[in-house]
């Protein structure tokens, strides 16, 4: 009798024994059940192609970063590379592919007689952003010297700057050390104002001779004139409500691939630019990058 009682006690320890080890354990797997949903997997690998590379959603709004995917913490923007040297300038001051497939098709945008002043300028750069577009604003260092804000509002809002000579006066004449002046004195000041000096030079007039050539090739700058002249620099103000479209039309009736156009910062150039890009992309052309133009000068030239 009492062997029957101390095996039911024995069996009963047993029991109770078992249930309290269930019960110690259970809160334990628990937590660690939670934790580790509440704990994200390694990073998964990077996508190979993105979409939609702008980082913004239909409605132009940038994703938040609730969208479910990871959001990046470097905080470091990437630098945009300069683009690849695709292009140079034949001695016809044209725009010429270096290889074949490069897309020839193109123009080069530039502004003469600057800077100005701030709503034209400012009024430009507004279109040029609109259509993907690049233009050279060939400065002189007087206008510079009265108003270096302006040219680093062109610099800042990301368009390249050329040499137009200090005075804007005809170089061909002139003898060696004052057309020297008169290119490195707007080389010193651009830099001076924006960090970098100009790589382009084109003289007054298109009147740099020989000496000219020779002051812009020793100070590696590329010497152009124009081969498309927009002849905004011809028109008068008591016509400025047709002179727009003549602008226009000057330009485009001297079209060709690789047209290298002269513009000024006038009112009405500024009025017509707009309309004019956009005909200049209806019939197939593109603009191109300076920075894409090789600077060395075409041979022989």
């Amino acid at each position: 009798m009492i062997n029957k009682k101390l095996l039911i006690i024995a069996a009963a320890c047993v029991l109770l024994s078992a249930c309290g080890q269930n019960a110690a354990q259970t809160p334990h797997q628990s937590a660690t059940q939670t934790h580790e949903a509440k704990t994200p997997p390694s990073s998964p690998p990077a996508k190979t192609e993105n979409s939609n590379p702008s980082g913004k959603n239909e409605t132009g709004s940038s994703e938040s970063s609730t969208s479910g995917q990871s959001q990046p913490t470097d905080s470091k923007q990437e630098v945009s590379k300069p683009p690849a040297v695709k292009y140079h300038m034949n001695k016809a001051y044209n725009i010429v592919p270096n290889e074949e497939g490069t897309e020839s098709k193109v123009v080069l945008l530039t502004f003469d007689d600057g800077p100005k002043k701030k709503e034209w300028i400012n009024s430009i750069i507004d279109v040029l952003d609109k259509h993907h577009a690049k233009a050279i604003f060939f400065v002189n260092g007087y206008r510079v010297k009265e108003n270096p804000d302006l040219l680093k509002l062109i610099h800042d809002r990301g368009q390249p700057i050329g040499n137009h000579s200090w005075d804007h006066i005809s170089l061909k004449s002139e003898p060696l050390a004052k057309v020297t002046k008169q290119i490195v004195d707007v080389q010193n000041i651009v830099k001076e104002v924006t960090g970098a000096s100009p790589v382009f030079f084109r003289p007054p007039f298109g009147e740099g001779g020989e000496v000219g050539r020779k002051v812009a090739r020793e100070h590696r700058l590329l010497y152009m004139t124009w081969s498309n002249g927009s002849l905004d620099w011809t028109l008068k103000s008591k016509d400025k409500a047709t002179n727009p479209d003549k602008v226009i039309k000057n330009v485009l009736d001297q079209l060709h691939p690789g047209a290298n156009i002269l513009m000024h910062e006038l009112p009405w150039t500024v009025e017509a630019l707009d309309t004019l890009l956009t005909k200049l992309e209806e019939k197939g052309y593109h603009f191109v990058d300076p920075a894409s133009i090789s600077v060395e000068p075409a041979a022989g030239g």
